[in-house]
């Protein structure tokens, strides 16, 4: 009679390069699977939400009934300039939070034990950016909501609404991708929220979110209209009050794709020297 005795540990070395050898079909229902745990991490945490629920309202009636009389003479006219900008200025804000709760769940030992499954490598990343796609969707009915409660009417009727919606998720999206990066590289989740926050501000508040670019210094002016969160409103705008689709669309998504190609393979790379 033969007995053969195992190494301790063969079985868990195998793990990681069986991972390696799982195909697309697999690696996508793992994604599927780690954005369902994103999910039911909300579920089980409501507070998270507090930023894509609340945040929108106080957004909304803060920033209308402040400024609508000085900059449009009243609110009901104001609505089709602020709408536009608070959803752009709520959702992308929104996206930070996928990079500092990739931080936390590092810090915390979860990725580590991620590594002993036999699932992608890539599945508890790209699973966190798929499921921060239902924050993006939540603020996004929140904002229009909102805005329809206090009275404004979007020109570009359903479809025009709808399609300004899907531009703000989708370029949202793309931007969590650096934040990722950032979730990825940094040390620790508050200074991932600190640099963000420092970052995505000045991106949102000195450009045409909220107030006409021509009531600016002509040097502020200048930074406006290069600024592709500027862009990204005029485009909302455009789809949400007239239905219309501009350049301004085809500039937004370029530059979505482009900061997806260009930050997805260096946030996976890093991420996969972590994993």
């Amino acid at each position: 009679m033969t007995t053969t005795i195992e190494r301790p540990g063969a079985a868990v070395r195998a793990t990681p390069q069986a991972a390696g050898r799982i195909g697309l079909d697999q690696a996508v229902r793992n994604t599927l699977t780690m954005a369902r745990r994103g999910l039911l991490k909300i579920k089980h945490n409501p507070e998270q939400l507090f930023d894509v629920s609340i945040q929108p309202i106080i957004f909304t009636l803060m920033f209308t009934y402040i400024f609508g009389g000085a900059i449009s003479g009243d609110v009901a006219s104001y609505l089709p300039i602020i709408i536009p900008g608070i959803l752009v200025q709520t959702v992308i804000t929104t996206s930070i939070v996928t990079g500092t709760q990739l931080r936390e769940d590092m810090d915390k030992g979860v990725f580590d034990r991620f590594k002993s499954l036999p699932i992608a490598r890539i599945a508890p990343l790209s699973g966190a950016l798929t499921a921060d796609v239902v924050r993006y969707a939540i603020a996004t009915t929140i904002t229009l909501v909102m805005g329809l409660l206090m009275g404004y009417r979007p020109g570009g009727g359903v479809v025009g609404v709808v399609a300004a919606g899907l531009l703000v998720m989708v370029c949202a999206f793309a931007i969590s991708w650096i934040f990722a990066l950032m979730g990825v590289v940094m040390r620790k989740a508050s200074t991932v929220q600190g640099v963000s926050m420092l970052v995505l501000f000045p991106l949102t508040f000195m450009s045409n979110a909220f107030v006409p670019a021509d009531t600016m210094p002509g040097w502020m002016q200048a930074f406006v209209k290069i600024n592709p969160v500027s862009h990204l409103v005029t485009a909302v705008r455009e789809l949400a009050n007239n239905g219309h689709a501009g350049m301004d669309l085809v500039w937004a998504l370029v530059g979505a794709a482009v900061i997806v190609a260009i930050m997805a393979p260096v946030t996976v790379r890093a991420y996969m020297r972590k994993a």
